[in-house]
């Protein structure tokens, strides 16, 4: 009971601290700058880019020799001679030419970067997209809390103010049980309120990754763009994941293009310098050429399977760019309704409140009952329930449309937090680095990057 009651009291404050008024107001952009600082996703997803760019150093290794130090030692009949043998070389050896074959592979493992980087891009826009809606939950949640608040404290006061009309006998008691069954579901809407804000709080944590302080509320919303068509034109250029695919299609044409290579020859050079276990020196160089004639089947197999993904990666292409068409679409409608429903929902509150002024003073005169003015005040209420929704449901609307056009990301939206840089790891590693000097190096560099 004791763990109960301190859980409820931690909600609680932090319930409070929402709702107080802010010594010191947080922003909807310093709430968009901690939840890139501190995402967890944005972080599993750099060091998926540093795994890529990885591989760009071993596809370039394969342009460079192979060394190894060798040594072996044997035990035979003694009756054949000496029983024991041994030897010591360094061998090395060199693809000297394979048709382009390998080079295309370092062209693949490149445009494998560019994709991933895109991706990283969109796991981005989906971060600070979370963290709006976040946000924007608290604000309105908090609202709401303040809203049902205000409607217990005026259901209150009829219940009230029907009690002293029924002790002089202008009501009944019906009068007086109907004000009582409303502030009973007043109450009831209000814990509602109050578990949806606690819900609304945890939601920021995890988006944020830290508790709300003092939210100031949306601010200005950032340009999008003057019409549906400059939008879709815009996202069709920008947006990461077309981007990704455009690079996965060139990365499935040159593995189609090393598939179709993988039928011919390759010449090779090799060199050998050693000891045997009499110490004499051995040394040898040789060229050597190889060309599949019949394996199976194998290479064909291959060829065709390469062709295969490189017109799914095609058609991907394609999907992908009808599908952002069509998610700027859906995101400009939303926004459109958002706005009308503001524009609607204001209409509705001066309406609304007029008539609640008006039934409150006619129940005053006794033209009207407790339930008329009660009636009155839902529609008044339910009226800036809307208002609320439809100015979050805007707030999201308009970067949701950020989003599918492609802008979602710190830079565009200058948040004035440091950007990290994908080429940075990149520019370190691309020349497959392997002494310890440079290892020292890119030990820094990944600290830089903030690692662990």
């Amino acid at each position: 009971m004791r763990g109960a009651g301190l859980r409820a009291g931690i909600w609680a404050a932090l319930a409070a601290a929402v709702l107080a008024a802010p010594a010191a107001a947080e922003s909807l952009a310093d709430s968009l700058a901690d939840a890139y600082r501190n995402s967890n996703l944005l972080e599993q997803n750099r060091a998926v880019l540093r795994a890529a760019d990885e591989d760009v150093a071993g596809a370039v290794s394969a342009l460079r020799p192979v060394v190894n130090f060798v040594a072996s030692a044997g035990y035979s009949d003694p009756a054949l001679g000496d029983n024991l043998t041994g030897s010591v070389a360094l061998t090395a050896e060199i693809t000297l030419f394979d048709f382009g074959s390998n080079r295309l592979g370092v062209d693949a493992a490149r445009e494998s970067v560019l994709a991933t980087r895109q991706a990283l891009l969109g796991v981005e826009q989906r971060v600070l997209l979370s963290a709006v809606s976040a946000y924007m939950d608290v604000v309105s949640t908090a609202e709401f809390v303040r809203l049902r608040e205000a409607n217990v404290r005026l259901i209150g006061e009829e219940l009230r103010a029907a009690n002293d009309r029924f002790e002089v006998g202008e009501v009944t008691r019906t009068d007086v049980s109907i004000a009582q069954a409303r502030l009973a579901g007043a109450n009831a809407n209000l814990a509602a309120a109050q578990g949806d804000l606690q819900v609304a709080i945890e939601n920021f944590r995890a988006a944020v990754g830290r508790s709300p302080g003092n939210l100031s509320g949306p601010g200005r919303s950032p340009q999008t763009a003057a019409s549906l068509d400059e939008a879709q034109a815009i996202g069709v250029r920008t947006h990461p994941s077309i981007r990704q695919a455009q690079h996965e299609v060139t990365v499935a044409e040159l593995n189609a293009e090393r598939a179709r290579l993988g039928t011919r020859g390759r010449l090779t050079g090799d060199a050998q310098v050693g000891l045997d276990q009499d110490g004499d020196s051995r040394s040898s160089v040789g060229l050597s050429f190889r060309q599949p004639i019949y394996q199976g089947g194998r290479l064909s197999a291959l060829y065709r399977q390469a062709l295969a993904s490189r017109d799914a990666s095609r058609a991907a292409l394609l999907e992908t760019q009808r599908t952002v068409a069509s998610d700027i679409g859906t995101a400009w409608a939303r926004l459109q309704v958002a706005e009308a429903q503001i524009r609607a929902s204001e209409q509705q509150i001066r309406a609304a409140q007029v008539a609640f002024e008006g039934v409150q003073e006619e129940a005053r005169l006794g033209a009207r009952t407790t339930l008329d003015v009660l009636n009155a005040e839902q529609e008044l209420l339910d009226a800036r329930t809307a208002r609320i929704d439809a100015g979050t449901q805007q707030v999201v609307a308009v970067y949701a449309l950020l989003s599918a056009m492609g802008l979602l990301t710190v830079e565009h939206l200058g948040l004035g937090v440091p950007v990290y840089d994908p080429s940075a790891y990149y520019n370190a590693v691309r020349n497959a680095p392997a002494t310890s000097v440079q290892g020292q190096r890119l030990d820094r560099l990944l600290d830089s990057l903030g690692r662990n």
